[in-house]
């Protein structure tokens, strides 16, 4: 075993290329890591790089099924060294092996872009956006397997199944869009300022009381939320656990929007709670199964989730900026565009999960569309869903990349502003062109930028 003394020393020491060939023919794979794991690959002529990235990618080989750590390492060496195919599979799986997703996805994206003819990246990555349910660029993915390769056949076997859960999740979209629109009459899930709650049980407090509404149905509210069962046959103390977990999300809906966009929603909220089957009966099964939870009528309509996850919860706060913009606006909700109110809602989602973007598998899918000119327009958004469009990920995407800019513009004190001056006889184009300057081929314009890159 090399003391960390010796090993420090060797590092300093750079040593030569013969060195890493000598260390591997004895398979001392730990000793070979040391020797170079703090070498400077530029302080090396490029012509004897590869005899250095040779030697780590065979300890990588060599090490995988026994010590995926020390794999991992060396195969980390090997490439920033030559990236080579060899190097950037090794690296991909001992990645994995030791549970690094993000750099196994970087590393096979890596192979895709640099030995498009070797099937095994587009193979591993569309696999990788498989299980993370992310059909369209699996889909994407999968296509770019080389027909003659030897990967091909199961390939062709995963589009199958991407195509069938992009197909499956499609038709949840429409259905789910088409029930919004019959129970809110013209398809808009922000128009309808009804409360079905009753409406008589406000305290002026925070702590939350019990009562019942004038539908007869026990409610339990506090200034901000006031929370009933769809079945007005359960009772609150069956389902205290349950419920504590939906008041905390609730309260971190409010409080992360009002941190983030510097203003919340004040007027009371009805929060109803579904079981599953009574969500999946009035939603849908596919439906039921994806989403935590959604906003129309005014209220915030709860899928009873076992696990309130990081994930259900992010949903809550995207539901929750609808129902914070229809008082925000001075008109309501409904008199803003529809990618704009989506927009918003997912922007802030993005950031509720530590993003300032689209996450990395979608952001892909946009850049590609917007190098083939596929992006949706924002005008072709004014009135209508981003949910009912070709590819609503994508929709969705770029109507947050087009809020997103506008925050990069002037910040969210100023959005803010923004939102409220519209509705005040200002339509909303005219409103923008005041504020940022911009029309909404020119926030296209800017969203294609901004995925450029440049």
């Amino acid at each position: 075993m090399t003391t960390p003394f010796i090993a420090i020393l060797l590092l300093a020491a750079a040593p030569p290329p013969q060195k890493a060939k000598e260390l591997a023919a004895q398979k001392q794979w730990e000793e070979l890591y040391l020797a170079f794991a703090a070498a400077d690959p530029s302080g090396y002529p490029e012509e004897q790089r590869p005899l250095v990235a040779g030697p780590l990618l065979k300890g990588c080989e060599a090490l995988l099924a026994e010590d995926a750590v020390m794999a991992y390492s060396l195969g980390e060496r090997a490439v920033a060294f030559q990236e080579t195919a060899g190097g950037l599979r090794c690296l991909a799986k001992s990645a994995l092996k030791t549970d690094q997703r993000a750099s196994a996805e970087e590393a096979l994206k890596k192979g895709l872009e640099h030995f498009p003819k070797d099937g095994a990246f587009g193979l591993e990555l569309g696999r990788l956006q498989l299980q993370d349910e992310d059909s369209t660029a699996a889909v994407a993915t999968l296509e770019r397997v080389p027909a003659k390769s030897k990967e091909s056949k199961e390939a062709r076997q995963l589009i199958q199944q991407a195509r069938a859960k992009a197909s499956a999740e499609g038709v949840a979209r429409r259905e789910a869009e088409r029930i919004e629109q019959r129970m809110n009459g013209e398809g808009d899930t922000r128009t309808a300022k009804g409360s079905e709650a009753g409406g008589d049980i406000r305290p002026a407090s925070l702590s939350y009381e019990s009562g019942v509404g004038k539908d007869g149905m026990r409610v339990r509210a506090n200034r901000r939320f006031s929370i009933r069962y769809f079945n007005s046959e359960r009772d609150f103390g069956q389902r205290a656990e349950y419920e504590g977990k939906v008041v905390s999300a609730l309260d971190e809906a409010y409080e992360f929007t009002q941190r983030t966009l510097g203003q919340a929603r004040e007027r009371q909220l009805d929060v109803v709670l579904y079981t599953r089957d009574e969500f999946r009966t009035h939603l849908g099964p596919t439906y039921a199964a994806r989403v935590a939870g959604l906003y129309h009528d005014n209220a915030i309509r709860m899928n009873d989730a076992a696990e309130l996850t990081q994930m259900t919860k992010a949903t809550l706060v995207h539901e929750y900026v609808h129902a914070a913009l229809d008082e925000i606006c001075t008109g309501g909700g409904d008199v803003l565009p529809r990618w704009f109110n989506e927009g918003l809602a997912e922007y802030i989602e993005w950031r509720y999960l530590g993003l300032d973007g689209p996450p990395r598998n979608l952001k892909d899918v946009m850049r590609g569309a917007a190098k083939q000119g596929r992006l949706p327009k924002l005008s072709e958004m004014d009135s209508r869903a981003p949910i009912s469009m070709e590819s609503p990920e994508v929709a969705y995407g770029t109507s947050a990349m087009a809020v997103r800019e506008l925050v990069r513009l002037g910040g969210a004190e100023k959005l803010l502003s923004f939102v409220q001056s519209v509705g005040r006889a200002t339509p909303f184009e005219k409103a923008l062109q005041a504020a940022y300057e911009k029309d909404f081929a020119g926030l296209d314009q800017s969203v294609r930028t901004a995925l450029s890159g440049r």
